[in-house]
């Protein structure tokens, strides 16, 4: 990538012009920020592929847009088009469109449209009722109770309008400025239509230096500002669904004999508005002569069961029998690969598709033998709540 000379647009303007220009030229995008991070990076290509099987070592430098169901295609955007910015500047660009999108600077004050260039879907989701979900939380855990599964992790969708004046752009910066340590995204395709989000849930991630990560995240309560961290108690039912996730992540590592690995945790962390029990995994690829693991334990871990269940097959196809919709891209993951030679991966949670007028949020719970249905529905509410109130600003 070539470093910049000067600078004459601000950040704002170069990402509604380009947002603009892509839509107008069919180009897929991806906007993102990392957790504890200040950088953003903007790709885009107009010739979207599609992956039957992802080999992150060896992929071009892009973003990758996977569904919940691991049979179906990915969506990868090779970064055609790559920009930087960091301390409110654009610091790098890639690509051959720069030139036209600063040439558009006016037409931000004359088209103010501009601020809702994405590709929107075109059939949205209705809007289950309380007391659907509740009924199947309540087979989901009658199924354990039988002993068919150990964990459910049933979900649900709502449609919510959009005000007249929601604008993309303000959405992900509040995004970023309210959950500093998510993965904020953006991910706009003619194949997929608009997915905005800010997941707190590390897939895979690998670093320059080689070393792998991954993490287990379950348990959910409201977080008020202020609150000691250490003062934060769980109930046994939120320490046993984190214990699960955590033996799955480990029972995936014996898989492969890998035996090299450092478990920190679990701790309670913040996640925006909520807390959540997080135990992280670290392993040296160098050390242990593994430079495919990435590749192998992500299709090993997804979809892990934060999201779906154990056994993995019996709990897709039950969810599969039992949802009454199509996940789509919720629970599935995103993220960058081999961008400034790392690859981040995380589970696409506390998201939403955007239509013409509408927004679809997506929230799951995970159900135990000793759920309690109506808690579990108010869990996905507050869930949802992260973006749901980013809408309504």
């Amino acid at each position: 990538m070539e470093k910049l000379k000067s600078q004459e647009l601000s950040v704002n303007e170069i990402l509604l012009n380009a947002f603009a220009f892509y839509c107008e030229n069919d180009f897929s995008f991806a906007l993102w920020r990392l957790p504890n991070a200040n950088t953003l990076h903007l790709a885009s290509t107009d010739s979207p592929q599609e992956w039957t099987d992802v080999n992150m070592e060896d992929a071009q430098p892009g973003f990758l847009f996977a569904p919940f169901q691991p049979k179906q295609n990915k969506i990868y955007l090779p970064a055609d088009e790559l920009f930087k910015f960091e301390s409110g500047q654009l610091s790098f660009s890639k690509g051959n469109h720069l030139d036209k999108i600063q040439a558009s600077s006016d037409l931000e004050k004359k088209n103010k449209k501009k601020a809702s260039s994405y590709y929107t879907g075109t059939n949205p989701l209705p809007t289950a009722d309380g007391n659907k979900f509740i009924a199947l939380v309540a087979k989901s855990r009658d199924e354990i109770i039988k002993g068919h599964f150990e964990k459910i992790v049933p979900s649900r969708a709502k449609t919510i309008a959009l005000q007249s004046d929601f604008d993309l752009l303000d959405t992900f910066n509040l995004l970023c400025g309210l959950y500093p340590h998510a993965m904020v995204s953006i991910f706009s395709s003619p194949l997929t239509g608009t997915w905005v989000g800010a997941t707190p849930e590390l897939l895979v991630s690998v670093s320059k230096d080689q070393h792998f990560l991954t993490a287990a995240i379950a348990g959910t309560q409201p977080y008020e500002e202020g609150t000691d961290l250490r003062t934060v108690s769980w109930t046994q039912k939120d320490i046993e669904e984190q214990a699960l996730v955590e033996r799955y992540i480990i029972s995936c590592f014996k898989k492969i004999r890998l035996r090299e690995f450092e478990e920190h945790g679990p701790k309670t962390v913040v996640a925006g508005n909520l807390l959540h029990l997080k135990t992280d995994f670290d392993v040296d690829m160098a050390a242990t002569n593994f430079p495919q693991l990435g590749t192998i334990m992500l299709k090993l871990l997804h979809p892990t069961s934060a999201v779906c269940g154990m056994p993995l097959e019996v709990s897709l196809e039950f969810l599969k029998n039992n949802e009454g919709y199509d996940r789509q891209y919720y629970s599935g993951y995103l993220g960058p690969l081999n961008v400034d030679q790392e690859s981040h991966l995380y589970v696409n949670l506390r998201c939403m598709q955007l239509f013409a007028s509408e927004a679809v949020l997506y929230a799951g719970a995970g159900v135990l033998a000793d759920s309690d249905p109506e808690k579990e529905w108010k869990e996905t509410e507050l869930k949802m709540s992260t973006l749901q109130q980013v809408i309504r600003q």
